[in-house]
């Protein structure tokens, strides 16, 4: 009953833990975690030794020995003195001095969970059949509340993702389309206007609400669930884009338009980083620039990068050719069946860069 009503994990596994040591008169408890592999330790969580005494054994046991030997035949095992066992892998400096052992697989379904791990019974006594059978029986019932935890989570996390598709379909069918309209209606109201300067400001004002809608459309897609076994593109452009503003010396401008995360798949993915890693690292190393801004949108099957300085220019080699990041760029575009450019800004100093390719490889 204790066990099943607390829904934090951490706070479950610490709490069997104590349970399953004072039930059978254990001085030392430990709980292990499997790691997704099943063979090793992940999470390894003690009691009857202080912060102090964790601190100076150091490293937390991974496995090895022992505990080793309960992962692989995930069947209960109890000794009278764990040192004398022949998988016996002795205690790091500093462990206290155990002896009598009992160690128990917690199961969840048809899966090992982790071990549990009770050492030196109280007065010197060995672990008896009744601890024995009374630590399975808690295993028993903490695995059951570790996955009702695990499924409260999961209730937890669908609510949240509701919560995200929810607001994403308010922020498309509400707040983009008002926003549309009122762009129209300050269209209408320039034609109207009689001063070329109320014109300028209206028109002004539209391009602005263009640009909040795009915006918008951007944190849609990212309020959307993506697939578990997809990458997350932005995120993973937003880390380079911050490894290289370390060289740049300040943030470069992002915007994303589409679905990136969704519609690209790994392959292409993969390129896209090493083209804005190339494309920043150009501009840190030849423009001079004071500002750079880097767009990435998706459209009608294909994946566009802009990256736009306010540099000196497009630097050429002394032969006149443009060096071997440019032309990298373009072979991973044309390798993938797409396009490349890179020319000076229309207006002002800088250099803009275009990089297009399918979003499927």
């Amino acid at each position: 009953m204790a066990l099943g009503s607390e829904l934090n994990l951490p706070v479950v596994l610490r709490h069997f833990v104590e349970i399953a040591t004072e039930l059978v008169d254990a001085r030392y408890g430990a709980l292990g975690v499997l790691d997704r592999s099943r063979s090793r330790l992940a999470e390894f969580i003690t009691v009857g030794i202080d912060d102090d005494g964790i601190a100076r054994i150091g490293n937390l046991p991974e496995g090895h020995g022992i505990l080793g030997k309960l992962i692989v035949d995930r069947q209960p095992l109890r000794l009278p003195d764990l040192t004398e066992h022949r998988d016996s892998y002795g205690f790091p400096p500093n462990h206290p001095p155990m002896t009598s052992f009992l160690g128990v697989p917690i199961w969840i379904r048809d899966e090992v969970f982790g071990n549990l791990y009770l050492t030196e019974k109280a007065g010197g006594e060995v672990f008896t059949d009744v601890d024995e059978e009374l630590v399975i029986g808690l295993a028993a019932a903490a695995g059951v509340a570790i996955e009702n935890t695990r499924l409260h989570e999961r209730v937890k996390e669908v609510t949240v993702l509701e919560d995200r598709e929810r607001i994403a379909r308010d922020l498309h069918d509400t707040v983009i389309q008002r926003l549309f309209a009122t762009g129209l209606q300050l269209q209408g109201a320039a034609r109207l206007a009689q001063r070329p300067e109320v014109t300028g400001r209206i028109q002004q004002a539209v391009d602005d609400l263009d640009v909040t809608v795009r915006h918008i459309r951007s944190v849609i897609f990212e309020l959307q669930p993506l697939d578990v076994a997809g990458r997350a593109v932005r995120r993973d452009v937003l880390t380079v884009v911050g490894e290289q503003g370390r060289a740049l010396g300040f943030d470069p401008v992002v915007r994303f338009d589409g679905p990136v995360d969704a519609a690209v798949d790994d392959h292409v993915a993969e390129h896209l980083l090493n083209v804005v890693r190339e494309a920043l690292s150009n501009v840190a190393r030849h423009a001079r620039a004071t500002r750079v801004d880097l767009t990435v949108i998706v459209a009608d099957d294909a994946i566009e990068l802009s990256v736009t300085d306010d540099g000196v220019g497009l630097a050429e080699t002394e032969d006149g050719q443009t060096g071997h990041g440019l032309r990298n760029m373009r072979e991973r575009a044309q390798g993938l069946g797409g396009t490349f450019e890179v020319a000076p800004v229309d207006s002002g100093p800088g250099t803009r860069l275009r990089w297009r390719v399918p979003v499927s490889a």
